[in-house]
């Protein structure tokens, strides 16, 4: 971050000691501009924490929540902030007992941290009290671009970029390859546009049942990476959702989902743990 936009950061732990204690770096010194390096991009530098709630927040989570809403406040020199957003896309295991818990873990564990300072007029609203925490702004959810979402997926089929498939889950298994042999591309992959577009209009307006068709995004079945093989992008659930009811039976995947609602907040900063390292390279 500090290569990127030429901001320091204060106050981040130093860990690189051969003795394994801990040192606390500039953690009182002024807020500096680095000479080294010429920022990339100018704007806020921002965080998130992104969970989905289906289930209670693990110890995983507790560090995922630290280490965001850490290093949004070291760069308080670039405004950072920390976003909380709920990736609530799979209706089926999702519940608002959930979102309530998480919201309260999250308070718990920035417990006497200040709230980011909100300076601009799009989130400088009155907030409920469901809102109020130690994030920058709302409670933000996936849910909220769920319309932005689905016109993106019709932008990448009008591209040729995306196709309606409809073989089972078992076929697309036998498709997809292994990590030493490459996949299959599917038979339906060559569909024309038009076509697409009309089943996926009708995935939308519930005129298909659940697993009968799913829209995937075209990259590349011989990908040494499994996530790049035609992964799924869309799936048909005719299930309430939590936040929406039922005003959607098609739901995104988290992988095409996640970026574009990082995109729609202006989030700069993508941090994950290595289990999502193989999945990097789609989310980009």
């Amino acid at each position: 971050i500090e290569q990127s936009t030429g901001i320091a950061p204060v106050g981040l732990l130093d860990v690189t000691g051969g003795s394994g204690s801990l040192a606390v770096t500039d953690a009182d010194a002024d807020i500096t501009t680095s000479s080294e390096s010429s920022p990339s991009f100018v704007g806020p530098i921002t965080t998130r924490f992104p969970p989905e709630p289906n289930g209670y927040l693990h110890l995983g989570h507790a560090k995922a929540v630290s280490f965001n809403f850490a290093v949004a406040r070291a760069f308080s020199a670039g405004k950072g902030r920390c976003h909380m957003r709920l990736d609530d896309t799979n209706p089926t295991k999702e519940d608002e007992e959930y979102v309530k818990s998480i919201l309260e873990d999250v308070r718990w564990i920035q417990r006497g941290c200040p709230p980011f300072d909100v300076d601009d007029s799009v989130d400088a609203v009155e907030l409920s009290e469901e809102d109020r925490g130690p994030w920058y702004g709302p409670v933000r959810k996936t849910s909220d671009y769920f319309s932005l979402i689905y016109d993106a997926a019709i932008h990448l089929i009008e591209r040729g970029e995306a196709f309606v498939d409809e073989l089972t889950a078992e076929e697309m298994r036998e498709y997809r390859g292994t990590l030493t042999e490459v996949g299959k591309e599917s038979p339906w992959r060559n569909r024309n546009i038009e076509e697409n577009l009309e089943l996926f209009r009708g995935m939308r307006n519930g005129d298909y049942p659940e697993g009968r068709y799913v829209l995937r995004a075209k990259i590349d079945m011989s990908s040494p990476n499994l996530n790049m093989r035609d992964p799924v992008i869309y799936r048909i659930k005719h299930e309430s959702h939590q936040a929406t009811g039922d005003e959607w039976c098609i739901y995104p995947m988290y992988d095409f989902s996640h970026p574009i609602a990082d995109a729609a907040e202006g989030v700069t900063h993508s941090l994950c743990t290595l289990e999502f390292e193989d999945h990097r390279p789609l989310y980009d």
